[in-house]
C-alpha cells in the first residue's frame, strides 16, 4: 500500500524522486519522506506529514537537496500512528528521526509491507545495543540489516539476505549503504517492486507509472531476491547470494496514459475509458470469428475436463467472479464456488480433481489473493490468473494467465479494470459453453455478436451521462443507500454499492432482493433512497414487487433497467435505461451509469474523489 520510489544517475534525485512519489499517491498515505545522498556525503533526510505538497514545500521541489542517489517513500501508517518520527526512510543509527538533516548512519531504508515478527527481532536488537526511536516495523528491519553488516563484516547483498531469512512477513525494501554511494539495495517478499533502467541512470518503483516517465524498461524482481542498483546497471540475487538473471520487460503503454487527460479526475477519465479497455481485451481474445484462449494455455481438453471452478478475489473483482459464477453456471453448466480471498486461505475447502482455481486481481500483487492462490496450489488445482498487470507476482506464479488491457488504472475506485476483467471472464465463460457443448455454434456466433457490440453500447450510456450528473445533485446529502436486485443484478448491485460508498462516504449496502424481508427492510424510512437493478426479465417482477414494498414505507426509488422496460416508469421516481444486449452479458453496461452517479454524487460532496480516505489502490498488506 505505500510507495516507494528510488534513483541513481547523473540527474539530481530529489526532485525525480517527488515526481514519482507524486505518481504513487494514488497508492494511499499519510506521510512521506526522502533520503539523498551526494557523492560520499552523508545522506540527508527529510520527512513529513499529511499531503505530498508539504515534503516538496521543505526541499524546495527538491531542489534544496543536492545528490544523484536517493530514496523516496509514502507511508501508509501501519505499526505507528501517522508521525514525522515514524515515517520513512528509517535510519539504523540511534538519532530521534524527528526531523531534517545529515545522519550519522551507515544503513538508510524504506520499506512497503508488514514484519510479522518485529517484536522478536526488535528485543534482539536491544539486546545488542540499539536503541529505537519510532514504533515502526521498518526501522527494525534496517537495525538488522545493520546488525548483520557489521557483525559478519560482509557486504550489503549478504547482509539483507541473512536479514530476509530472519524476517517473517511481506516486504519491498530499498537501502542505502553509507560505504556505497551511488548504489541502492533492494529486496522484496509478497509487495511489488520494480527496477527500470536507463543508458546512464536506474529506478526503483512500486508500481511502474512513477517511473515510465523516465524509462520503459523494466525488470520485475522475483519473491526473495535482491537487487544492487547502479546508474545505468542492475544485477540480481538469490538467498544464497549467488547472482540470477531476470529478463527485461519493454512497458508498451505510454506516459499520457497516466495523466488526466483534460478530465477534472482520473476516474471520470477512466470511466470513458472503458469502451475501449472493453475493446482491446475483447480483441486480445477473439480471433477469426472464434474465442482464443492459446495465449493463457488453457487447452479444449482441459475445458472439456472442467468438474468445478472457484473463483477467489478481493473487492471489486469479488464482483466480477460474482458475476461471472451466474454467467458460467447458466452457459457452461459448471458449478462455480465464489470465495474472498481472504476467507479462502484461511479455510479448509476441498478441491477436487479437475478444479479450476481463478484468481482475479487487477494488480496482480493484492497480498490476500496471492496467498490464496499459493493455498490452492499447495492442494494441487489447476490456476488461472486474470490480472491486468504483466509480470505481476500472481501472474508468475499462476499456471495459467489471462491479461486483461485496461491500461493503467490510477483512480482508487476501479472502473475500467473491473469491466475489462468483466469482459475477459464472459469470453471465457462463453468459450467454456461451446466446449463444453452447452451451447450450439449459431449461439455461440450469436453471443460473439453481444460481445463486440457492448464497447459501443458502453459509449452510448456515457453520453447521456448528464441526467445522472443532476440526479445525483439531489441525493448528494442522502445517509443510506439500498441497492437491490436478484440474480446477475444481485452481482451488478455489489458493484455499485461499494463504488457509491467508498467515494461519496455514505452507508451504502447492496441485498438480494429477496432478502429484504428478512430483515433489511426494517431500515427503509421515508426518503431512504432504494436503486433496484432490473436486468433479467425471469426475475424483473419480483424485483418490482420488492421495490414496491420500499416504496409503500416511504422509500424513493431508482431503477436501472434495459431499453423496452417501460413500465418500471410507473413503480419508480427515476429511471435510467441502457441499451439491450444479451442478459449474460449486461454487468458491463448496467454498472456504468452507477459508476458515473457514485463519481458524481462524491463531486457534489466535495470529496477527494481519485484518493478517498483510508483506502489504497493496491492491497499489498493482510
Amino acid at each position: 500500500m505505500c510507495g516507494i520510489v528510488g534513483y541513481t544517475g547523473d540527474q539530481q534525485a530529489a526532485p525525480i524522486l517527488l515526481d514519482g512519489l507524486a505518481r504513487l499517491e494514488y497508492r494511499g498515505y499519510d506521510s512521506a519522506g526522502l533520503a539523498v545522498r551526494n557523492g560520499d556525503a552523508l545522506a540527508e533526510v527529510v520527512k513529513a506529514t499529511g499531503k505530498l505538497y508539504h515534503l516538496a514545500d521543505k526541499t524546495d521541489q527538491g531542489h534544496s537537496l543536492p545528490g544523484t542517489c536517493g530514496i523516496g517513500h509514502t507511508r501508509w501508517a501501519t505499526h505507528g500512528d501517522p508521525s514525522v518520527v515514524n515515517a520513512h526512510p528509517h535510519v539504523s543509527g540511534n538519532c530521534t528521526g524527528s526531523g531534517s538533516g545529515k545522519v550519522e548512519s551507515d544503513v538508510v531504508g524504506v520499506h512497503n509491507g508488514i514484519i510479522e515478527n518485529f517484536t522478536e527481532l526488535k528485543e534482539k536488537l536491544l539486546r545488542h545495543g540499539y536503541a529505537f526511536y519510532s514504533d515502526t516495523d521498518t526501522e527494525v528491519v534496517v537495525k538488522l540489516v545493520d546488525y548483520y553488516y557489521k557483525k559478519y563484516k560482509i557486504g550489503p547483498v549478504d547482509a539483507i539476505t541473512r536479514t530476509m531469512v530472519r524476517v517473517r512477513g511481506s516486504y519491498a525494501l530499498a537501502l542505502m549503504f553509507r560505504d556505497y554511494p551511488g548504489e541502492i539495495f533492494a529486496a522484496r517478499k509478497d509487495s511489488p517492486l520494480i527496477i527500470g533502467t536507463s543508458e546512464s541512470a536506474s529506478y526503483l518503483a512500486s508500481d511502474v507509472p512513477a517511473i515510465l516517465k523516465y524509462t520503459r524498461q523494466v525488470y520485475y524482481i522475483d519473491n526473495l531476491q535482491v537487487a544492487r542498483v547502479a546508474p545505468g546497471s542492475v544485477k540480481f540475487y538469490d538467498l544464497n547470494g549467488d547472482e540470477v538473471s531476470l529478463p527485461l520487460t519493454e512497458i508498451t503503454w505510454d506516459a499520457a496514459a497516466a495523466e488526466k487527460g483534460g478530465f477534472e479526475h482520473f476516474m471520470l477519465k477512466e470511466i470513458h475509458e472503458q469502451p475501449q479497455a472493453v475493446r482491446d481485451t475483447l480483441n486480445s481474445l477473439i480471433h477469426d470469428g472464434q474465442i482464443d484462449l492459446s495465449a493463457t494455455g488453457l487447452t479444449e481438453e482441459t475445458l472439456q475436463a472442467l468438474r468445478q471452478i472457484d473463483i477467489v478475489a478481493c473487492g471489486s473483482a469479488w464482483h466480477v467472479g460474482m458475476a461471472s459464477q451466474y454467467v458460467i453456471e447458466d452457459l457452461a453448466q459448471i458449478p462455480v464456488r465464489v470465495e474472498l480471498a481472504s476467507e479462502f486461505r484461511y479455510r479448509s475447502i476441498p478441491l477436487y480433481e479437475n478444479t479450476l482455481v481463478i484468481v482475479i486481481s487487477q494488480s496482480g500483487e493484492t497480498a490476500d489473493s496471492l496467498a490464496a492462490l499459493r493455498v490452492a496450489k499447495e492442494r494441487g488445482a489447476m490456476t488461472l490468473a486474470v490480472v491486468n498487470v504483466v509480470g505481476s507476482t500472481i501472474a508468475r506464479e499462476a499456471d495459467h494467465v489471462l491479461y486483461t488491457l485496461a491500461g493503467p488504472e490510477i483512480a482508487v475506485a476501479t472502473t475500467k479494470a473491473y469491466s475489462a476483467q468483466l469482459a475477459a471472464m464472459d469470453a471465457l465463460a462463453t468459450q467454456m459453453a461451446l466446449v463444453k457443448g452447452t451451447v450450439s455454434r449459431e449461439q455461440y456466433g450469436h453471443l460473439l455478436e453481444e460481445l463486440a457490440a457492448i464497447p459501443d453500447k458502453i459509449k452510448r450510456i456515457l453520453e447521456d451521462k448528464e441526467r445522472l450528473q443532476w440526479f445525483s445533485s439531489k441525493i448528494a446529502n442522502a445517509h443510506d443507500i439500498f441497492f437491490i436486485g436478484r440474480g446477475l443484478d444481485y452481482a451488478i448491485s455489489l458493484e455499485g454499492s461499494l463504488k457509491m460508498k467508498e467515494i461519496s462516504y455514505i452507508h451504502s449496502e447492496a441485498y438480494a432482493a429477496g432478502e429484504l424481508k428478512h430483515g433489511t427492510i426494517s431500515l427503509i424510512e421515508k426518503n431512504t433512497l432504494v436503486i433496484g437493478v432490473l436486468t433479467q426479465s425471469q426475475l424483473f417482477e419480483k424485483t418490482i414487487s420488492n421495490m414496491a414494498e420500499c416504496k409503500s414505507r416511504g422509500a424513493y426509488l431508482m431503477g436501472v433497467t434495459t431499453n423496452g422496460n417501460f413500465t418500471v416508469e410507473d413503480s419508480v421516481n427515476f429511471t435510467v435505461y441502457i441499451p439491450k444486449t444479451d442478459e449474460h452479458f449486461v454487468s458491463s453496461l448496467a454498472i456504468v451509469p452507477l459508476q458515473l452517479l457514485g463519481y458524481y454524487t462524491s463531486v457534489n460532496r466535495g470529496l477527494d474523489v481519485d484518493k478517498p480516505r483510508n483506502l489504497a489502490k493496491s492491497v499489498t498488506v493482510e
